[in-house]
């Protein structure tokens, strides 16, 4: 069917910031297409705004599913108008510690799920000549630190793609913007965690104080899933995006932080670097 309603396909949307990002969408009159890994999920998500919620059966580390979804989501609608990768996960645990089976799962989910949508997406978006194409990474795809390793790559590489894909697409009327929430008060380090515990003992005073850092802080962190809902709607309502939103407080002072002592290190031993063209 056709509307003049955008279209809203966001991957994750049973809980934490997915969850709010809907809510907020469908108090707005738009449609959101949302993924759920539970049957029950979606018909509880139809029911909630009756003609503008639509509930799909999409696991993101499946790339049939995704396939499959997000066909039926342009077979139904014809468009899809802003695209939301929320859909993720963290694995907290030594990098020397986190088995591989742990390491494919992370990326299955948090990388390769993301590039099967957008590469589904990009052919009727390209024929639009129109779309917006949100990932949400996290202020962890910026600085890596101990005990996250894994998830630092993850998001690193979603990262990477999200500032290319910006630039391959700016002719195209297609834009880009990676979201990097810092601490939200979500599920995050909570049920939706895995965690490796450190068994290493030369790891017990980085890693170990690192993941019981994350647990204590689950429930109490400073960021507001609402208001970042309501501002990722605003995003997506710009004639011109940024490619990077940062959210909340501490997102920026780690942004600035980073920058500044990336500058300063550079500096530093530019001499050494610097020297190696040829003459």
């Amino acid at each position: 069917m056709s509307t003049d309603k955008k279209v809203w396909f966001i991957t994750g949307v049973s809980s934490g910031l997915g969850k709010q990002l809907a809510e907020e969408v469908l108090s707005k009159g738009q449609i959101v297409v949302g993924t759920f890994r539970k049957q029950e999920q979606i018909e509880a998500f139809n029911k909630q705004s009756p003609g503008n919620s639509f509930g799909v059966l999409i696991d993101v580390a499946s790339n049939q599913m995704i396939i499959d979804g997000v066909k039926s989501v342009f077979d139904q609608f014809g468009k899809i108008d802003v695209v939301v990768n929320n859909a993720g996960y963290g694995i907290m645990g030594s990098i020397e510690e986190i088995s591989d089976e742990e390491v494919r799962r992370q990326f299955d989910v948090n990388v390769f799920g993301v590039l099967t949508t957008i590469r589904q997406v990009l052919p009727e978006m390209r024929k639009q000549r129109s779309g917006h194409i949100i990932n949400v990474t996290s202020i962890a795809g910026r600085v890596g630190s101990q005990g996250l390793g894994i998830y630092n790559a993850s998001k690193f590489a979603l990262e990477g793609v999200g500032e290319a894909l910006a630039a391959e697409l700016k002719p195209l009327n297609i834009k880009v913007t990676n979201v990097e929430p810092g601490p939200f008060r979500t599920e995050w380090a909570g049920s939706s965690a895995s965690y490796d515990n450190t068994k290493i003992e030369d790891y017990e005073s980085t890693v170990g104080e690192r993941i019981r850092s994350l647990q204590g802080l689950s429930g109490n962190q400073p960021g507001d899933p609402a208001k970042a809902a309501d501002a990722i709607y605003k995003l997506a309502q710009l004639a011109e995006p940024p490619v990077h939103l940062p959210l909340g407080k501490i997102a920026y002072e780690v942004f600035e932080k980073v920058n500044n002592g990336l500058i300063a290190e550079l500096s530093k031993h530019e001499s050494l670097g610097k020297a190696c063209d040829f003459d």
